[in-house]
């Protein structure tokens, strides 16, 4: 698959979000927020709305409504514009002062369709319409106060935080999680006049319950406009009983059969269930930094995969004092630093003593191009040794404007590798090792 297809893909989503915004009020749901975090930065998404009275703020009940110098709101949600999600945005508009109101969803409209159960024939015959759309557009300007506002409900699929070039997350998904033997006896208990399943593998979609059905569906969607964007037909293949059920509702999906008629790619597509890899989230395999710094620093709010940082190291506060939280933390995502993402990429394909290796050398580098006076050292790399380097930036502002990129991921590094929990994580990585012999070795003389 194309590294810049699929980050373009991303990038064109939110270039339709961004010509939306000029002087609004923008609220983001976790999902989207963490998919503007990787995909271009919230920084492009104040260029892009400018104006001293427009904000950005978290979709949620309690969020502040717009006041009388914000006439305009652009909501983006990962969710369907159903239910509770809905009543949250009656509130919000009806407690504000909005005249043109944008909804954007990365929900397609087939799939509101089929959580409003309309059939499969009456859906084909609406192609190309946007009922459901209208409908809620309509209720915007009612709850706006006046039918000849403004309003707008369209869909953009905003479906993937792209990490890296080849690696990118589904963060409305992340709560997605397969089918385990128990939940057999729960799909039996709600089909009583139907055929008992035996086991995981007669599971179809037929037995899942609507909510988990609508959650593979708006998957199936996004995905579907992903091959769009990338011009592939596809061929599904699937590992687990979850994943082959998501890999058929794919291939029967209404929209991606027309698309496959023109497609001129192929590619393959390969779900795994992750019940069918817990080991890489129980087991301590000690060749990743990224994986230490994920385990050891505290989650950023919100994200599913990013860290706060500490940044109190490059300010004039000092750890003990009260008001030191009023620093912003720093993060692991760099969409608008070029230095910072090569080291990025560097620290999630490289072993950890090279990854170390690397911080090093970029942290040295950069404080030679400002001229700024180090001291080299040679051998195995320390915390003390990194945190050195990057208090020589403590006091320029020139250069910390410039590397701040760098500057964060040095100081995510430092911090985990002198965090309590590396250690723990290299006892337990010696200890699974062992056991690992241990068993070979019983193997060996059991043969």
């Amino acid at each position: 698959m194309s590294a810049s297809g699929v980050l373009s893909f991303t990038q064109q989503g939110w270039e339709q979000v961004l010509a939306k915004v000029k002087r609004a009020v923008v609220y983001l749901d976790a999902a989207c927020a963490e998919s503007l975090h990787w995909g271009c930065g919230s920084t492009r998404l104040l260029e892009a709305v400018g104006g001293p009275d427009c904000h950005l703020r978290e979709f949620e009940p309690d969020a502040i409504g717009g006041g009388a110098k914000q006439p305009k709101a652009v909501f983006v949600l990962s969710c369907l514009l159903k239910g509770r999600t809905v009543e949250i945005l009656r509130d919000i508009i009806c407690r504000s002062h909005f005249q043109y109101c944008v909804v954007v969803t990365t929900v397609s409209h087939a799939v509101h369709l089929t959580a409003n159960h309309v059939p499969a024939a009456a859906a084909a015959e609406m192609e190309g319409q946007q009922l459901v759309f209208e409908q809620l557009e309509e209720k915007l300007c009612e709850w706006m106060g006046n039918m000849n506002y403004t309003a707008e409900v369209f869909h953009v699929p905003l479906l993937l935080a792209p990490v890296a070039p080849h690696f990118a997350l589904t963060p409305a998904f992340a709560s997605l999680f397969p089918l385990l033997p128990q939940d057999v006896h729960l799909l039996n208990s709600a089909r009583p006049d139907k055929r008992k399943l035996g086991s995981l593998g007669d599971v179809d979609s037929t037995a899942l319950t609507p909510e988990l059905l609508l959650q593979i569906r708006c998957l199936v969607s996004g995905l579907s406009s992903l091959c769009e964007h990338l011009g592939v037909r596809e061929e599904c293949f699937a590992v687990g009983s979850l994943s082959r059920v998501i890999a058929a509702d794919l291939a029967n999906y209404a929209p991606a059969k027309n698309r496959k008629k023109t497609a001129a790619g192929r590619a393959s597509v390969v779900f795994v269930d992750r019940t069918l890899d817990l080991t890489g989230a129980v087991g301590h395999h000690g060749d990743n930094l990224v994986e230490k710094i994920i385990s050891a620093l505290p989650q950023l709010p919100g994200h599913t995969n990013d860290v706060m940082v500490n940044m109190i190291a490059l300010t004039a506060l000092h750890a003990e004092e009260e008001n030191y939280n009023v620093v912003a933390p720093g993060c692991l995502s760099q969409s608008n630093d070029t230095t910072a993402k090569a080291l990025w990429e560097a620290l999630l394909n490289t072993k950890h003593k090279e990854a170390v290796m690397e911080v090093r050398r970029h942290l040295v580098e950069a404080a030679s191009r400002e001229n700024l006076p180090i001291k080299m050292s040679m051998g195995r790399v320390t915390p003390g040794q990194l945190m050195s380097y990057i208090q020589l930036f403590k006091n320029n502002l020139k250069a910390l404007m410039n590397h701040c990129g760098l500057l964060q991921l040095g100081l995510a590094t430092a911090q985990t590798l002198k965090h309590p929990q590396t250690a723990k994580w290299d006892n337990f990585l010696a200890f699974e090792r062992l056991l690992l012999q241990v068993c070979c070795y019983g193997n060996l003389v059991g043969s």
